[in-house]
Formats: structure tokens, C-alpha cells, sequence
């Protein structure tokens, strides 16, 4: 099939890195000339909300997918009069606004940190009281990576918080006081079958993902389970095609729902070098209405990100157990460059990998 993907950064390149030995070929459209993707496939770069650009490089494809979860909605729809989109623009409707996520979790049966929206000055020192502190607050829209969003520790700090995250719409959140931090992929194909990977042990630094270990370590049946029925139950409602990431916090034993990725996520990526068949894979065999592959770990498997500088290479491959994969950006602060996944790693495997993504070494 010819596969059309929305945005040419890391996720898009390793989806065609997937897809390519199954026979797919892949073009890519993005707004900006910077790409990951050289040597994959064609990229059309046009604003995204370039209606007659998007309907050409639809055309161009039997299907079309995102990297991205901040694919303007009508660029999807204008897409999807033309060929299929998977996920649907439903998802990116539902993920897209922090308070229509929640409140769509919660019409799941889904548990979430109470929350409350604030549009304005007065609205946000209201809704700190009315939830209480310490808590969160995060723009609606737009926020990854620990941008756009702020601890508030007494509703006096509402003010310069408003100012801070830029007088926009925002959602105010319950601080939740979470043992871990978890996620669970899962893929449903366009017959409906469903798929998930073991849930995903996730440490962030400075608001971005540090490190994450697949399988979890400590899990039991019933909190795996418990997870696997979130995700199908978000699947399901969607009618979606393709990998689904849902961030979860473990309190007390059980399961509250950060937030959604309707797309391929970083806590994913070991399952290229861990699991039978990678969530990469998956997705595009899920698009392209092939059979789903096995998400089952052939081995665990740890996964660090490599942010804003790049390790000695040959130090890092001097780590047997070491898996490189860099996405030919770049550093600059606070920039993904890669990562490294460590199969059956050892204590003294990934204390060396923790020196050289930290610049220690």
C-alpha cells in the first residue's frame, strides 16, 4: 500500500522503518522542511491547513495516518473525504482539548483526577480552590513534553501562573499521589481485534521521558487487566485503527488516567528490539488491514531517551545488551536524538547507560 503519514519526525521515520519490509511505501506531509524522514519516501511541505495541498497528497495515497496528535481536525477531515485516516479524526478531537479527554475518560467509567476548566484570571484562582492544592494546571491545548503546564502549591500563585502559561484556556487538576507512573499500549485492527502490550514502567525528567521498562516490574494479573479494559474500552468507543497510548498513575493500587495519545508513543519504543512484534509494526499493519502481530515481550526490555546531546557512540555499542537508534536530528537543548533500549540489561549495564545519557562519562 501506498501509506500516507501527517508530520516527519522520529515516530514517522520509525513507522516506515515498520512498514517498509512489508511492503509498503511511504509519503510524508509536514509544515516544516526539517524531517526525519530523508530517504523514506517524498515530503510535501505545506501549511497543514492548506486544504488543496492536503487533497493532492491524498491522492497520492490508499491511506493516510499521524505521527502527531496536533493535526489540525479539518486537515483529517478534508483527508479523509479523499482516502481513509486512521486513527479517525475522532481521536484527535478527544485528545486534542484536555477537558473534552477527561470528560470523555469519565463517560468511559474511567477514573480521572478531578479536574476543572478555567478561562480566565478569576476562573483559575476559583477552580485551585475548588479542587484544591498542591494541583496541576496545564494549557488545553498544545502542551507535551512538560510545556504548558504548572504546580500550583496555594491558589496566590494562580496569578503568575496565568501569566506564565500565556492567558489561555487551561484545566486545573487535582495533584494525584501516584506510587508510579504507567502506560498501556494497545492496537485494534479494522476488524476489531484488539491487542496490548505489557503496561510500560515510565520515569520523566524535567517533563519529558527519561526512561521506560517493558514489562513493568511488580504488576499483578488484575492491575494489568484493569488497564487492557481501559484502553479496549477507549478503542471501542472510537471504532479506532491503530496503536492507542493511555499514561496512567498507580494509586493505592489502582489505576487513574493521565492522558491519551491517539498515535505510536515513546514509552513504546522498546517493544522495536523487545517484543515480538513492535508497535511500529503493528500500526501500520493495523492501518493497512494486514493481520495484527504478537505483542507479547520476548524479552525485557529498558528504554532511554537520549535529550539535547548525543553520547559517544562507540561507548554506548561498548554496552552489549545495547540497542542505538538515533533519528539523524540535530542537539539542542531539550530535543529528542534518540534512544537506546537495553534487552535482559544488568544493574551495571544501565548504571553506564545513565552516566552517558546524562553526560556523565
Amino acid at each position: 500500500m501506498k501509506i500516507g503519514v501527517l508530520g516527519s519526525g522520529q515516530l514517522g521515520r520509525m513507522l516506515a522503518l515498520a512498514g517498509m519490509p512489508l511492503g509498503h511505501s511511504f509519503s510524508f506531509f509536514d509544515a516544516s522542511a526539517s524531517t526525519c524522514t530523508e530517504g523514506l519516501g517524498p515530503v510535501t511541505v505545506a501549511p497543514f491547513d492548506d486544504i488543496k495541498a492536503l487533497t493532492v497528497f491524498a491522492k497520492g495515497c490508499d491511506v493516510v495516518t499521524y505521527e502527531f496528535e496536533n493535526v489540525p481536525c479539518n486537515a483529517a477531515s478534508a483527508i479523509q473525504a479523499v482516502v481513509p485516516v486512521y486513527p479517525p479524526p475522532r481521536a484527535l478531537e478527544v485528545s486534542q482539548d484536555r477537558v473534552v479527554e477527561k470528560e470523555f475518560l469519565q463517560s468511559l467509567g474511567i477514573a480521572v483526577p478531578a479536574f476543572m476548566a478555567a478561562s480566565t484570571r478569576d476562573e483559575l484562582i476559583a477552580a485551585c480552590r475548588a479542587v484544591g492544592t498542591p494541583c496541576i494546571v496545564k494549557t488545553r491545548r498544545l502542551g507535551y513534553d512538560g510545556k504548558g503546564q504548572a504546580r500550583i502549591s496555594s491558589p496566590e500563585d494562580a496569578e503568575r501562573v496565568w501569566e506564565d502559561l500565556g492567558g489561555v484556556p487551561l484545566i486545573v487538576e487535582a495533584f494525584v499521589p501516584f506510587s508510579r507512573e504507567l502506560s498501556v499500549i494497545a492496537v485494534r485492527g479494522i476488524d476489531g481485534q484488539i491487542k496490548s502490550y505489557p503496561l510500560a514502567y515510565n520515569i520523566h525528567r524535567a517533563g519529558i521521558l527519561h526512561r521506560s521498562e517493558i514489562p513493568a516490574p511488580g504488576i499483578s494479573q488484575s492491575l494489568a487487566q484493569d488497564a487492557y479494559s481501559i484502553a479496549a474500552r477507549v478503542l471501542n468507543e472510537l471504532q479506532y485503527v491503530g496503536v492507542l497510548a493511555i499514561e496512567l498513575f498507580e494509586v493505592d493500587g489502582k489505576l487513574v488516567a493521565n492522558e491519551m495519545a491517539p498515535r505510536v508513543h515513546n514509552s513504546g519504543h522498546a517493544t522495536i528490539d523487545g517484543s515480538t512484534t513492535s508497535q511500529f509494526e503493528n500500526h501500520i499493519r493495523a492501518i493497512a488491514g494486514s493481520a495484527l502481530g504478537s505483542a507479547v515481550s520476548r524479552a525485557p526490555a529498558v528504554m532511554y531517551n537520549i535529550v539535547g546531546t548525543l553520547p559517544p557512540e562507540q561507548s554506548v555499542k561498548d554496552i552489549q545488551c545495547a540497542k542505538l537508534h538515533l533519528y539523524g536530528k540535530s542537539p539542542r537543548p531539550g530535543r529528542k536524538l534518540g534512544h537506546v533500549t537495553l534487552i535482559h540489561p544488568s544493574a551495571d549495564d544501565e548504571n553506564a547507560l545513565e552516566q552517558l545519557v546524562r553526560g556523565e562519562r
